[in-house]
């Protein structure tokens, strides 16, 4: 056991001091102090008396300048809106950067009018869309007026119909309560995702390090191969924990420190103003059993390879499982009642994600729960008993390295020590 907490803790000391762990943490821990002050930061440069001008140029002879520039205040206040004479004045203003556009406003016998809207760049598309939307909004009054519809038939014609979802089923969760899931069961899904399959790839680069730089050699001959691979395992898996320790307390500290609550902005819009414990005592049982499942994996397959630039190769169907499930989470959140979605979340390797996606979205009964959890579990000890015979034959092997083959030739190894 002793040997066991020497090799955990050298793979977790040397891990943390490397240099592309340190630039990486600080560079996330960087992106969370942005993202958690982006409300700060819109008011910073929205506070700003900077304006964007649009000059408009009425060609339909119905003196439409006016009622369209109140249109444009209705739409967007910040967007400003300016008269010109004709195009060459225009084009002048746009050269000289005094304006960002103009829009010609021009008679049209199918249409009553149109609009065409030019800029040296229209990869803006916010103004354009505003333009148009103010220009819609002109059409319908106007043609309100011709019509000679009162303001309450004109409020009537616009008001939309009352619709409602209701769920029959007495436990089922509410379309309220489904938006404000859909938001942070999307953003924990990409922290399970890169994490799963950050941190086992980590796992097999280290033990592919090691054989290429010889240690191996050493290693086994004072600390069992089983010892080490499950001792690198947990290395990694307190390394992990320690960086989400850091981002997810900073990003905590920053909230609490920019903000009242989490009811504004970014974090209304993703749903964290009403956070259910039991969706994140899920996320952290899933991200584990997901490590665990996928680290097992990655060290049988990192044992069998020689040259650190052979690693990609073999763990790339690792990794077409971590992304498949990936994306069959992504569909299932427009409909996590899928029968694909159940199906496939009983699967071991996509369990970790999309049985979290089905937890996180619906009421699922926990006997489902339970059996998931369960079959998850025996497989990863399954992967673990054959794992350390792959990995304790595969860790003597030198040379190129031909996937199943090498596999095959681990297990064959493993017999003879």
């Amino acid at each position: 056991m002793n040997k066991f907490w020497i090799v955990l803790s050298h793979t977790y000391l040397s891990k943390l001091k490397t240099k592309s762990f340190i630039i990486s943490t600080v560079i996330m821990m960087a992106l969370i102090l942005v993202l958690t002050n982006i409300s700060k930061l819109i008011d910073t440069f929205d506070s700003e008396d900077y304006q964007e001008k649009v000059a408009v140029i009425d060609l339909t002879e119905d003196s439409l300048f006016d009622s369209y520039k109140n249109a444009v205040a209705g739409v967007n206040d910040e967007l400003s809106i300016i008269s010109a004479q004709d195009e060459k004045e225009a084009d002048e203003m746009v050269s000289a950067e005094e304006i960002v556009g103009y829009l010609l406003i021009e008679k049209d016998d199918s249409q009553g009018f149109k609009g065409t809207y030019k800029a040296n760049q229209i990869s803006d598309s916010m103004v354009s869309n505003d333009l148009l939307l103010a220009l819609t909004q002109l059409k319908s009054q106007i043609t309100a007026n011709e019509l000679k519809l009162t303001e309450q038939q004109i409020t009537q014609l616009n008001t939309p119909p009352a619709f409602e979802t209701i769920a029959l089923l007495e436990n089922a969760k509410t379309e309220e309560d489904l938006n404000q899931a859909r938001g942070l069961v999307y953003v924990l899904l990409f922290v399970i995702y890169f994490g799963v399959l950050m941190y086992a790839t980590m796992i097999a680069m280290e033990v592919a390090t090691e054989k290429t730089s010889r240690v191996m050699e050493i290693l086994i001959s004072s600390v069992p191969p089983v010892t080490q691979m499950f001792a690198k395992i947990m290395g990694v898996a307190l390394l992990s924990l320690t960086q989400m320790i850091l981002f997810f307390g900073l990003g905590y500290l920053s909230i609490k420190q920019n903000l009242t609550g989490m009811n504004e902005g970014f974090f209304a819009f993703f749903g964290f103003g009403s956070i259910n414990i039991s969706t994140i005592i899920y996320a952290i049982i899933f991200a584990l059993l997901g490590y665990l499942l996928y680290a097992t994996l990655a060290a049988c397959l990192g044992s069998v390879v020689s040259k650190i630039e052979d690693v990609q190769q073999m763990i790339s169907p690792m990794t077409m499982l971590v992304v498949i499930a990936f994306m069959i989470a992504m569909f299932g959140l427009g409909n996590p009642s899928a029968s694909y979605i159940t199906i496939t979340s009983f699967i071991p390797f996509f369990t970790p994600m999309i049985m979290f996606l089905r937890v996180g979205m619906l009421d699922v009964p926990f006997w489902e729960i339970a059996i998931s959890i369960a079959v998850l579990i025996l497989t990863i000890i399954l992967l673990g008993i054959i794992g350390a015979k792959i990995y304790r034959g595969g860790v003597l092997m030198y040379g190129s390295s031909k996937s199943l083959k090498s596999i095959k030739n681990a297990l064959q190894l493993s017999k003879k020590n």
